[in-house]
Formats: C-alpha cells, sequence, structure tokens
C-alpha cells in the first residue's frame, strides 16, 4: 500500500513578540529624530541653540520660563534638556531637582548653560543632577559636541 503524506500543518508564531525592546506604538517614535528642550529665558540664547541644533538634526521644544519647561519636558519627555539657571517661575536648578525627583522623567539628561561658571555653581548643578555645565558665552560647536556626546542625533 502506498503511503500518502500526512497532511500537517505548522503554525508560525512570533514567539519572541513578547520579548521585543518597546512597544510597536514606539517605532514610530524610535523613527523620529531626539528632542531637545531649550528651557532659556532669553529669546536670543534660545534661537541660537535651535537653529544649531535643529541643523545637525535634532527637534527642538521650547520654554522661556521654569514652568512651561517642567510641563513640556513631563508631556513631551525629551531626549535632553538645554537648562539657564536664571529663568522666571522655577529657575533652573530647581527644574532640574524636580526633573530628576521624578521616576518618569529622572532619565532626561540635562545639560546646564549659564552665565555664572564659578565651581561653586558648577558643583550646584552637578548636586541637582546635571550631567553637565556649559558657561555663557559659548561656541556653538562646544555645544554641539557636548548634545551629541549624551543624545547623538542618529543613533
Amino acid at each position: 500500500m502506498p503511503q500518502t503524506p500526512s497532511a500537517t500543518t505548522t503554525a508560525l508564531t512570533f514567539s519572541d513578540a513578547d520579548a521585543l525592546p518597546w512597544l510597536a506604538d514606539d517605532w514610530a517614535a524610535a523613527l523620529q529624530p531626539p528632542t531637545v528642550l531649550i528651557a532659556d529665558d532669553d529669546g536670543d540664547v534660545r534661537d541660537l541653540v535651535a537653529v544649531k541644533l535643529r541643523a545637525a538634526g535634532y527637534r527642538i521644544l521650547e520654554a522661556d520660563n521654569g514652568r512651561t519647561a517642567m510641563s513640556l519636558a513631563v508631556n513631551e519627555r525629551p531626549s535632553l534638556v538645554l537648562l539657564d539657571v536664571s529663568m522666571p517661575g522655577l529657575d533652573g536648578l530647581g527644574f532640574c531637582y524636580e526633573l530628576h525627583s521624578s521616576p518618569q522623567t529622572a532619565h532626561i539628561p540635562v545639560i546646564i548653560i549659564s552665565g555664572r561658571g564659578t565651581p561653586h555653581d558648577m558643583m550646584l548643578g552637578e548636586m541637582v543632577g546635571a550631567e553637565d555645565y556649559l558657561v555663557k558665552p559659548f561656541s556653538p560647536a562646544e555645544l554641539l559636541r557636548r548634545v551629541q556626546h549624551l543624545v547623538p542625533a542618529h543613533p
């Protein structure tokens, strides 16, 4: 008697789907350029920094005071915050402390950009959680180098 091949079916499954590093909704976000929040009450500084970072491939959010910056940080979850110390509403040190006190935003790196450049000022920035401290005036190339060190434009 001739044998007929048994009709077996193989189900294809994606058993590793649960192990993917991010949800499908996060794919669109992963394809977007990193977002940098610039929080400075000086519009000229914000403009200079924004132009340089946009040209380097970053998406930019801007705030002219600490409270607006905090709202943007919580709602938009930027990849990095560039932060002036002297701002109305909530100063940069208070902002940085609050940002790093919340589990939802503690991972967001901060570079303080300030006209205050004493060792004491830099130590305060470190104490509230800033990853870097850049004294004004600064060169746009140095700013870009420091931003790219913390958040590459094209991961």
